[in-house]
């Protein structure tokens, strides 16, 4: 599960072909973070999450460190305690949602993942002293209303493993808003590989308690869940650099047809009509939120400009 949203990296806007690659290139990271996904419900049923994550940051790793020996610079950061938190947040959010993954179809598991970018604008206020609009706190309200559709507390559908995918969107969330404090702070690289190491050392801690040897199978698919996530990782990065993540963020969504088809294919499942109806309403509720984002960051600029050019045609002489 992935989602962007306003605290990832910025981007000037830039039509025409530049913008269509970096669209591209998310829905591309999307296919693979779901493939990620279904990876991790496949071994969930021979494998304890807490090796699968281990072992996935094992080979995500290796993958980066060919970029960290080009630019060893990278390894020096400027807020080394909040890479750690942010690492320590993005690890616990990796575990709570593959412990979900064993339990539940992974289009259930997704769709209530969606709804940390509605987390994040909860959490900005006392975290970032953001000032949240009653449009934007209707959006929260009803997104969440979404997801206690897809959960169904209260009924005989229930099922408790749905709260472990949505405390690791509140993880994710809080991951994300550390991300936002750092956005100016350290590399991009630097940012994924602290959050890789931090989710190495804390996985080998306690990989020897749940420690199985894998299979030649086994073996092969953490390889591919960490080649994939540093690739997905990769091309999120590029898509940003060519669109603006307004463009980017509503393409997030294209998660939720990925999972089910993996779903359907892979495992036999797909959603229902009450998990379908709940997470229509989050993706709403999510693409609404980041809409008046946008438009309150633009008003912002544009009161910023204003304010900037008064005292200047104040001093010109008339």
């Amino acid at each position: 599960m992935v989602s962007l949203s306003r605290v990832a990296l910025s981007a000037p806007i830039d039509g025409g072909e530049r913008t269509l690659t970096g669209i591209a290139m998310a829905l591309a990271a999307m296919v693979l973070f779901s493939g990620m996904d279904g990876i991790s419900k496949f071994l969930a049923v021979d494998y304890h999450p807490l090796e699968i994550a281990a072992m996935r940051h094992v080979f995500t790793t290796l993958a980066l460190l060919p970029f960290v020996i080009r630019s060893p610079l990278a390894l020096r950061a400027r807020r080394p305690l909040l890479q750690i938190g942010r690492g320590l947040c993005m690890y616990a959010s990796s575990i709570l949602f593959i412990v979900g993954l064993s339990h539940l179809p992974i289009a259930d598991a997704s769709a209530i993942g969606f709804v940390s970018p509605l987390l994040v604008t909860a959490l900005s206020i006392p975290f970032l002293g953001e000032k949240v609009g009653i449009r934007r706190w209707t959006a929260v309200i009803v997104g969440f209303t979404g997801v206690m559709i897809v959960v169904r507390p209260g009924t005989g559908a229930f099922n408790p493993a749905a709260l472990y995918p949505l405390i690791s969107a509140v993880a994710w969330a809080l991951g994300l808003i550390l991300t936002r404090i750092m956005r100016n702070s350290d590399q991009v690289l630097t940012t994924i590989f602290y959050s890789t190491l931090v989710g190495l050392v804390v996985g080998g801690v306690t990989l020897p308690f749940v420690w199985r040897t894998p299979d030649a199978e086994g073996l092969a698919l953490m390889a591919a869940m960490g080649l994939l996530s540093a690739i997905s990782q990769t091309l999120l990065i590029a898509a940003f650099t060519r669109a603006a993540a307004s463009i980017l963020a509503p393409f997030s969504y294209s998660q939720m047809l990925w999972s089910t088809l993996i779903g359907y294919f892979v495992f036999s499942t797909i959603p229902d009509s009450v998990t379908w109806t709940g997470a229509a309403i989050v993706i709403a509720s999510g693409i609404y939120t980041l809409h008046r984002e946008r438009v309150v960051a633009q008003r912002n600029r544009a009161l910023a400009r204003a304010a900037f050019a008064k005292p200047l045609a104040e001093t010109v002489p008339g």
